[in-house]
C-alpha cells in the first residue's frame, strides 16, 4: 500500500493533482486539491491505495489526520471512497468528528452524499471508534456543532484565516472576496476555501 508521497505538484484540477515523484506522474484525488496551491518545493501528501476490480485509485490528504478519518469513513456501510473524499471536503475533520460524537444529524446529513440512514450508521459505527481524533475540544463535546450554517462573514472570516495561513495577502483575498459573495450564501468554510483557491490558483 502507498502510505504517502512526497514530490513536485505538476498539475491541479478540481478533483485531484498530479503530482511528480521522481520523474512519475501520480493522480492523486483530494478533497481540496486548490489547497496545495501556494506550497512551493516539494509538497507530502499522505494517501490512501483504493484497490478495486477495474481500477486502482490514489485518494490523498494534506495531513496524518484526514487520512486516518477517511480510512475510518470507508469502514461504514454505504460510504465509499469518493462519498467519503466529499465528506472531508464539505466539513473540517474536526466538525465531523464532533458532529458523530454528539450524534448531531442535523450536521451530518448536510454534509455531500450522507442521507439519514447514512448519518445514523455513521455515530453508530463510528462514535467508539475516533478517540484521539481531532482537538481536545471537539472530542471532549466542549464546542457543539451548531446546526446553522454559519452566517457569510462568519464563515469567510474563518475561510481568511485559513487562507492566510497558507500566505495569501489581505489584498489577494479583498478581491477574491469581491468576487464569490454575491454566489455563496450558506457556504461552509471549506467551500468556500475551495472557491477562493481556485481563483487565487488561476490568478
Amino acid at each position: 500500500m502507498i502510505d504517502f508521497l512526497r514530490g513536485q505538484l505538476v498539475h491541479i484540477e478540481n478533483e485531484y493533482i498530479v503530482l511528480d515523484v521522481q520523474g512519475v506522474g501520480y493522480r492523486v484525488f483530494c478533497p481540496n486539491p486548490f489547497a496545495f496551491a501556494k506550497v512551493e518545493g516539494p509538497i507530502t501528501v499522505f494517501t490512501h491505495h483504493h484497490v478495486r476490480e477495474d481500477a486502482m485509485l490514489l485518494f490523498g490528504f494534506p495531513t496524518r489526520e484526514e487520512q486516518k478519518l477517511f480510512r475510518k469513513l470507508i469502514e461504514v456501510s454505504g460510504i465509499g471512497p469518493r462519498v467519503a473524499l466529499g465528506i472531508l471536503g464539505g466539513g473540517s475533520p474536526d466538525h465531523v468528528v464532533s458532529a458523530i460524537y454528539q450524534e448531531n444529524i442535523s450536521f451530518l446529513v448536510k454534509l455531500p452524499g450522507i442521507g439519514k440512514k447514512t448519518a445514523q450508521r455513521m455515530i453508530l459505527d463510528l462514535k467508539d471508534k475516533l478517540e484521539g481524533f481531532g482537538s481536545v475540544a471537539y472530542t471532549t463535546g466542549l464546542f457543539a456543532v451548531n446546526d446553522i450554517e454559519p452566517d457569510d462573514s462568519s464563515a469567510w472570516a474563518e475561510a481568511r484565516e485559513g487562507l492566510k495561513a497558507l500566505g495569501y495577502t489581505d489584498g489577494e483575498l479583498d478581491k477574491v472576496w469581491l468576487k464569490i459573495k454575491e454566489t455563496t450564501a450558506g457556504e461552509s468554510v471549506d467551500v468556500l476555501m475551495k472557491r477562493a483557491l481556485q481563483l487565487l490558483y488561476a490568478g
